[in-house]
C-alpha cells in the first residue's frame, strides 16, 4: 500500500471515531506540515500509520483543552507527543504570554509522562532526513522487534540504543571502549543482536567488522 492510499484510510478513520470539536479540529488543524510530516518522515521509517493519532487532544494544568499534531501511543503503554512547528505561527506571531504558556505545557506534559518531540517545518521540507534522524533516535530506547523483545537482555539493550546514536556502523571496539568490558564480549553482544535480527551484520577482511542498525518498521515497538 501507498502513502496516499493509507492516509486516507488514516483519516477516514480518525474522522469516523470523532464528532464536535474534536472532528472539527482534526478538519481544521491536519494540514499541508502534519501530511508532509507524515509523507516524509513518518512513512518512510516506518511504512505504517499504526499507534499514530493526529491532533489528539490533551489538558493543561488548568484543565483546558489543547491539541497535539500527533499522539504516539503503541500498546506498550509509551506516550510521545510530536509537534510541527512553522516559524511564522510558532515563533514569530507568539507574544510572550504564549511563549511562557508553550514552554510551561510541554514542561506539563513531561511531568505528566509524555515525551515531546518538536520538529520545523522547514526541516519537514527541505532537510526530511535530518528529521528522521532524529525520531530514531528518539525512540531508538523503544524499538525493537516483537519477536526478540522477550529474549533481548539488558545489556543488549544499551549496546542498540549506543548503535543508534553513533549515526553509522558500529565495531566491536566501539562497545568495548564505550562500556569498558573486554573485546570478546563486546563482539558476542553485537552477535546475538545481529542473530535476533536487530543488527546487520557488514562482513569486511576475513570475517564481520562492522554491524549496522536495521531500519525500523510498524512491528518493532515494545
Amino acid at each position: 500500500m501507498g502513502f496516499e492510499q493509507a492516509h486516507s484510510m488514516f483519516m477516514d478513520l480518525h474522522m469516523s471515531q470523532r464528532a464536535g470539536e474534536r472532528r472539527g479540529r482534526l478538519v481544521r488543524g491536519h494540514n499541508f506540515a502534519e501530511k508532509l510530516f507524515l509523507e516524509n518522515i513518518w512513512w518512510p521509517l516506518f511504512e505504517s500509520l499504526d499507534h499514530l493519532h493526529p491532533e489528539y487532544e490533551i489538558y493543561d494544568w488548568n484543565r483546558k483543552s489543547q491539541f497535539l499534531d500527533f499522539a504516539f501511543l503503541p500498546a506498550s503503554g509509551i506516550r510521545f507527543g510530536i509537534e510541527c512547528d512553522g516559524f511564522q505561527s510558532h515563533i514569530k506571531d507568539m507574544d510572550r504570554e504564549k511563549f511562557s504558556y508553550a514552554l510551561n505545557r510541554d514542561t506539563f506534559l513531561t511531568a505528566m509522562g509524555w515525551k515531546m518531540l518538536h520538529f520545523s517545518f522547514d526541516d519537514i521540507q527541505q532537510r526530511p532526513e535530518v528529521c528522521r534522524m532524529l525520531l530514531q533516535l528518539a525512540l531508538a530506547p523503544y524499538l525493537a522487534r516483537k519477536t526478540a523483545v522477550k529474549d533481548i537482555l539488558s545489556k543488549e539493550k544499551e549496546v542498540l540504543r549506543l548503535a543508534w546514536q553513533l549515526g553509522k556502523p558500529i565495531r566491536p571496539k566501539d562497545v568495548s571502549g564505550h562500556f569498558q568490558m573486554n573485546f570478546r564480549t563486546a563482539r558476542r553482544l553485537l552477535q546475538s543482536l545481529s542473530a535476533k535480527g536487530l543488527l546487520e551484520p557488514i562482513a569486511g577482511g576475513r570475517g564481520v567488522r562492522y554491524y549496522e542498525v536495521k531500519p525500523i518498521h510498524a512491528d518493532q515497538v515494545w
